[in-house]
């Protein structure tokens, strides 16, 4: 078997993973998530379980991935070998597989609205043009078939380049770029008149708006946010040399997708109040609501097409490493069979998400579950597939894994002191288990 493939920096990983946490999750779900549940509030309790379930069980993940050095199903193997336990790599491929499906309809009409705005049809517009503008948009099959062909067809290529020459080398340039656009956008944003009020919101927490199903979304985003439970993460570091850090890689990563929900929130929510409109808008925030902020701005639809390439860079970092977990372990680290399988996973996804790119045209009178493809898709990743992930992660760690090997792989390039891996042992064996089945029984209604 060739020698398998390494990131070249510590930096170039962390960007990768970054890269695969700061997705939809960060830009997309959390300020309409946040806006929904009192601001302030709700981003002081999402810290906290990052803190407390998303940073163990990002760590989790990378000593399972760096200890075997090998793929999402393979590492299991290695490290327990003759049991079933390899499963959690096959339900992190089958996860991957499905959320890509439906995420790259969203890629897609991301890459609609970048053209429309580019070309200026969305320029003048009212705010209820700018909702049928949506409407009609994700109404349309050929256009939403298009374009989220498009956005697989990028991701196969980056992925068919292999590890440094594709994901760490854009990864190395969107993340860079994401920020420095970010950055700018909310120097835009808090210079609005009436931006406070935003900013109020969302860093004055209410907790009078605090309920158990703020409690419980908070602790979902925290995961969710980070990749964790789909075996991603131990995918990314079992291309990391043993001398890195994990502790030091796991808080960058975890810094670095802080900073982002945090940019996000501070570029939307001083606009959204600056206009006087809702910040609990729900889904369509992104494409309904901030096109109708920005045409009102002085060179406004310059500033949304860099929030659109922000969304997009963001979008498809996470894209390369939904795809990658899936080829790295059917290609088996040859890089010979890496390009072929890239093609045929991307396209077989590409295929598989048909159903959901139409739900909203053709397809918008069929339900399963009282749910359209695309929202039962959503539904089954988000609710079902990603905390059962993470909850197998956790038990798997601290209960097939001896503790002491634990302790030497994270001391590996780091000074982590032994009182601090108890405490993170302590989260992964006996906190993170009882608030991931909490999550679950909330979102399937059993209490």
């Amino acid at each position: 078997m060739e020698q398998r493939e390494q990131f070249t920096t510590r930096l170039g990983f962390i960007l990768a993973a970054a890269g695969s946490a700061i997705g939809l999750g960060a830009i997309w779900k959390f300020p309409y998530i946040a806006g929904q549940n009192g601001g302030g509030a709700f981003l002081i309790i999402f810290l906290i379980f990052t803190f407390i379930l998303g940073l163990p069980l990002l760590l989790a993940e990378f000593t399972i991935g760096r200890t075997a050095q090998q793929d999402a199903v393979n590492s299991f193997k290695h490290i327990a070998p003759k049991t079933k336990w390899y499963g959690i790599g096959i339900l992190g491929m089958v996860t991957c597989f499905i959320l890509l499906s439906f995420y790259s309809v969203i890629g897609g009409w991301i890459i609609i609205y970048l053209i429309k705005a580019i070309t200026g049809g969305l320029n003048g517009l009212s705010s209820q043009q700018y909702a049928s503008v949506f409407e009609h948009t994700i109404a349309n099959p050929v256009v939403s078939l298009s374009v989220q062909f498009i956005f697989i067809l990028f991701t196969i290529f980056v992925v068919a380049k292999g590890v440094q020459k594709g994901i760490e080398r854009a990864s190395s340039i969107m993340m860079p770029a994401l920020t420095i656009l970010f950055i700018i956008l909310v120097i835009r944003a808090i210079t609005l008149d009436g931006a406070a009020g935003g900013i109020s919101f969302l860093f004055q927490p209410d907790f009078s708006k605090v309920t158990s199903k703020t409690i419980l979304e908070a602790m979902g985003q925290s995961f969710f946010t980070l990749s964790v439970g789909v075996s991603v993460m131990i995918t990314y570091s079992s291309y990391l040399p043993k001398q890195q850090s994990l502790p030091k890689s796991a808080f960058s990563i975890v810094g670095m997708n802080i900073a982002i929900v945090l940019l996000a929130g501070l570029a939307i929510f001083p606009a959204v109040f600056s206009f006087g409109l809702a910040p609990d808008a729900g889904p369509v925030l992104l494409f309904h609501v901030l096109p109708t902020i920005f045409s009102q701005l002085p060179f406004g639809m310059v500033f949304f097409v860099a929030f659109l390439i922000v969304f997009l860079f963001a979008a498809l970092t996470s894209a390369f490493s939904m795809l990658e977990i899936i080829v790295s372990v059917i290609s088996k680290g040859e890089q010979a069979k890496r390009k072929k399988w890239a093609w045929i996973i991307g396209i077989a996804i590409f295929i598989f998400g048909v159903p959901s790119a139409l739900s909203y045209s053709l397809l918008s009178d069929f339900t399963l579950f009282d749910k359209s493809f695309f929202d039962l898709a959503d539904y089954t990743v988000s609710n079902i597939l990603m905390p059962f992930g993470s909850l197998l992660i956790a038990v798997f760690v601290s209960v097939k894994m001896k503790k002491s090997a634990l302790f030497e792989e994270l001391k590996r390039g780091s000074k982590i002191k032994y009182s601090v891996f108890h405490v993170w042992f302590f989260l992964i064996r006996y906190i993170a288990p009882i608030l991931i089945v909490a999550v679950m029984l909330d979102v399937l209604g059993v209490w």
